[in-house]
């Protein structure tokens, strides 16, 4: 009995819910038939109005050609009128001329004669009959006015109903992703006139792989796009995955989306060279401190098999990438004496980079910014025309300096936590920021004559580098200071 109940009950839930699926079908239905409708309302409206204003257009054009063909007709009836009563007149003149001829021919008076013979002569030789054109002014044929509206028939006669534009298909190899920049490509699948404009897409994802059906982000809509292709600025930079999908519309119509695509960002990430540390520096991957006992780490494994470089993206790229350094010779140091130096493993020799640096509070001296390789062994950072940096010294009296080729300039900012470092190569300019504050605190202006490296300068101090060079699109370091909400990361465009 409890079994039949169970049995029972399952039953009467599994009814319950198709009578809920069926109930839920049956109100999409009628939905659909509403709003079947009031959209066969709409476009019939819409052809009715198009209709009237072709209609209008017509009319308009009717009016303006009966006005030339009128005002023609006019101007050419006055101007044969007019021939035609000056002939008129000179015709009756002529026979009154010709009728006096006569009658003094047949008069048998020979007393002045002689002298009505003249007066006819001078009358003949003055009358208008000899002076007048026998050519019409004007020609009766209007046939430059006719028309032949058989093409415009034709074409009245193929008018039909706009078509859906084909979807479009986004480009993942040409789409472009670079810092908080984001330049998506699309085609069709053949080219269509019709086309007006173009809607983009996009929204966060939170989470790796596919774009799923329902997203927790609401689609941010970008209308009007004229061009197969749209970039778009001021995304955060935290965002890994960004969803995107485009359709295309004409006057009348927008079709169907694309398939959604997602885009993540990399950003390309370097480390500290223990190969050309000072024995003075214990470096790791991406932090080095000051170790007065000498034991310096060398350690340089993983280089060779790293692949996660802008380098291998097929993405398409205005900015060339960055180049691993030569490491130095293991067991040779790099830097000695008094330059307590170490590098990173990447050089820069195009583009806009940036990276930040976190170093102790307790330090009490140390130094960052950039170097060429052919920086001395026994250079100090800022001390050649070979360094440029920023130097904190902390021993009695607290200071912040610029430094290049052995000149000094005092900083007049607080001292932040982090340092960052923006280089814009091929500009020539060298910038450090307050990485917390974007606050500007200088700018180095040169020409880089050679490839540049991060280098470091530490004493009695321990740094981490959050080591990521980041390539940025039409930024100048003017405006970092302004449009940097926060450190910022680059990388290609891969498909998800």
């Amino acid at each position: 009995m409890g079994d039949q109940k169970e049995s029972l009950r399952k039953i009467t839930h599994t009814l319950a819910m198709k009578n809920e699926e069926i109930s839920n079908f049956i109100s999409t239905l009628k939905q659909s038939l509403d709003n079947l409708e009031a959209n066969s309302n709409r476009v019939q409206e819409d052809l009715q109005s198009e209709f009237t204003a072709l209609h209008s257009v017509l009319d308009e054009m009717k009016e303006n050609m009966l006005t030339r063909i009128k005002q023609e007709r006019a101007s050419r009836t006055y101007e044969l009128q007019s021939q035609l009563s000056a002939c008129s007149k000179a015709l009756e003149s002529s026979e009154e001329l010709l009728e006096l001829a006569n009658q003094t021919l047949c008069s048998s008076e020979t007393d002045g004669f002689s002298q009505a013979a003249k007066d006819i002569k001078d009358s003949v030789t003055m009358a208008p009959a000899f002076r007048l054109s026998l050519k019409a002014k004007a020609s009766d044929n209007m046939s430059h006015l006719m028309v032949d509206f058989s093409q415009e028939r034709e074409m009245l006669q193929g008018l039909k109903f706009l078509p859906v534009p084909a979807t479009p298909e986004i480009q993942v190899s040409e789409c472009q992703v670079c810092d908080n920049t984001v330049t998506v490509v699309w085609t069709l699948p053949e080219p269509d006139s019709k086309i007006d404009h173009y809607i983009l897409e996009h929204r966060r994802t939170n989470h790796e792989g596919p774009p799923r059906i329902r997203e927790d982000y609401p689609w941010m809509v970008v209308e009007g796009i004229r061009e197969m292709e749209h970039t778009l600025t001021g995304l955060r930079f935290d965002t890994r995955y960004i969803t995107f999908r485009v359709r295309a519309c004409n006057k009348a119509v927008a079709g169907e989306f694309s398939e959604p695509i997602t885009l993540e960002t990399h950003a390309f990430t370097f480390k500290l060279d223990s190969g050309s540390a000072h024995q003075n520096l214990k470096v790791e991957d991406l932090s080095v401190e000051w170790d007065s006992s000498g034991g310096k780490v060398q350690d340089i494994r993983k280089e060779k098999n790293r692949t996660n470089s802008p380098m291998h993206s097929p993405a398409r790229s205005a900015l060339m990438s960055p180049k691993r350094a030569p490491t130095a010779r293991p067991g040779r140091d790099r830097f000695t004496a008094e330059s307590y130096t170490v590098l990173g493993d990447t050089m820069i020799d195009a583009g806009q980079q940036y990276w930040e640096v976190r170093f102790d509070k307790e330090s009490k001296a140390f130094a960052v910014g950039v170097a060429l390789r052919s920086l001395g062994r026994f250079d100090q950072l800022g001390k050649s025309s070979a360094s440029w940096c920023i130097h904190l010294n902390n021993w009695l009296q607290q200071s912040l300096t610029a430094k290049h080729n052995n000149k000094a300039r005092t900083l007049d900012c607080p001292i932040p936590s982090s340092i960052g470092v923006y280089v814009n190569y091929d500009e020539g300019v060298l910038s450090f920021y307050n990485s917390k504050t974007k606050q500007l605190m200088h700018t180095f202006k040169t020409k880089f004559q050679q490839p540049v490296i991060p280098a470091f300068m530490v004493r009695h101090v321990s740094i981490k580098t959050s080591c990521c060079l980041r390539t940025f699109c039409d930024l100048s370091a003017s405006k970092l200071a302004h449009q940097c909400a926060a450190p910022r990361r680059c990388g290609t465009a891969v498909s998800r």
